[in-house]
């Protein structure tokens, strides 16, 4: 079996399925933007569903944020210290999102652009709890996907307080590392439910469109990830279930991939409602959340599993693309509507190919400054904060007691 990746090791795999999930969404805006999204036949539904690349997103940082935690349990390393860990997610994601959410207000806040409140509310990323906004859709021009970074926001702040609970729940299980793994598993499993549960009360007694973009209703996401995060460490620690299962997914990379295909595919169906977030009805949103629960599963998992795997994946391109990902997911809108502006064009009115090529190029371009000069130096500065800031992990006999060895 290809040896499992470590709790901590880059993946640059990952990166590469990182930067698919970048510009499907890139794809999926400029399509919209162009309107060949929104026509209706097959090929449209196909463009309509690229938003998959945000709950891959979300699976990737379950996956790649709850491992130390689910190593923790398992094996007895110390879990990240909470403030430690909190400063690297505002070092990682907030500085350039400012320079993005800046210019936007500059640009076409109009109005708004001297209001204290509106630039609280989105420099925080906390615009997606006001239930009465001035702007239309999901975000101020040029923002509109932010909605997801904010959703990605509240997982940062809440993963300490899920993984506590998980951990409390699996350590009652005594010493058993198999009877821990399974009961995080289990624990895992409840949030997932727990995210359709929600979602019903998103439509139920009345629709509250606003809580379609909140985290409950991603956690569905988030798990696969966070269950593959655990099978990784148990596979890791001991040779069992974990280890076969873990081997079974990392030799099915063409059967996973093609069941994510054959899922995007019914998913380009009306099964799933109208081609606009939020909309539709109770069924066409819990299937659209299950199919792509079931996407991000299965394009992940064999990458997870077997990170000495030679594929495309792990290329220089892709891999590139997947480190400089974040900056094209930030600027998309702002490159998208300079772009039409400075062409005169209007929306719906077509000429997608030459479109998205023109914002693809240009997005990658600031993406890559941006990486270079905006993402790269504030990250540096997580080496200011104090390696056992808010709790180096734990260290008590008990932790210890639960080490194991591979």
């Amino acid at each position: 079996m290809t040896e499992t990746g470590s709790t901590s090791a880059r993946q640059d795999s990952l990166d590469g399925v990182r930067a698919i999930a970048a510009f499907a969404v890139l794809l999926f805006h400029v399509a919209m933007e162009a309107g060949t999204a929104l026509e209706p036949g097959f090929p449209g539904g196909l463009l309509s569903r690229g938003e998959i690349g945000v709950p891959i997103f979300f699976a990737l940082s379950g996956l790649l944020l709850y491992r130390p935690w689910a190593a923790d349990v398992l094996t007895g390393e110390p879990a990240p210290g909470t403030r430690r860990y909190l400063w690297k997610r505002l070092f990682r994601i907030m500085p350039a999102y400012w320079l993005v959410a800046a210019v936007s207000l500059l640009l076409w806040g109009g109005a708004h652009r001297s209001d204290p409140w509106t630039w609280t509310q989105m420099l925080t990323l906390t615009h997606t709890y006001n239930l009465d906004p001035w702007w239309f859709g999901l975000g101020p021009r040029g923002l509109g996907q932010m909605w997801s970074l904010a959703v990605e926001l509240s997982f940062y702040l809440t993963l300490p307080l899920m993984a506590a609970a998980l951990r409390a729940f699996a350590l009652r299980a005594g010493p058993d590392l198999a009877a821990r793994a399974r009961r995080l598993l289990l624990g895992l499993a409840v949030f997932a439910a727990l995210s359709y549960i929600y979602t019903i009360f998103e439509y139920f007694p009345d629709y509250r469109p606003w809580m379609n973009v909140w985290l409950p209703r991603s956690w569905t996401f988030f798990v696969p990830g966070m269950a593959l995060a655990v099978l990784l460490v148990w596979a890791k620690a001991e040779d069992g279930p974990a280890r076969r299962l873990c081997a079974a997914l990392g030799s099915s990379w063409g059967t996973l991939w093609t069941i994510a295909g054959l899922a995007y595919v019914i998913a380009a169906t009306p099964a799933t409602g109208p081609r606009f977030v939020g909309l539709g009805s109770i069924w066409t949103a819990l299937y659209e959340q299950l199919l792509y629960t079931v996407i991000a599963f299965c394009l992940v998992a064999p990458v997870a599993v077997s990170p000495e795997r030679r594929t495309p994946l792990g290329g220089r391109l892709l891999g590139y693309l997947g480190r400089i990902s974040y900056g094209v997911f930030l600027w998309q809108f702002v490159v998208l509507y300079l772009w039409y502006e400075f062409t005169g064009q209007q929306p719906w009115t077509g000429n997608l190919l030459v479109n998205l090529v023109a914002v693809g190029v240009i997005t990658v371009l600031v993406a890559g400054l941006t990486h270079r000069y905006v993402e790269e130096p504030a990250r540096r500065m997580i080496r200011f904060v104090p390696q056992n800031a808010g709790g180096a992990g734990r260290g008590s006999p008990k932790a210890t007691a639960l080490r194991q060895k591979p």
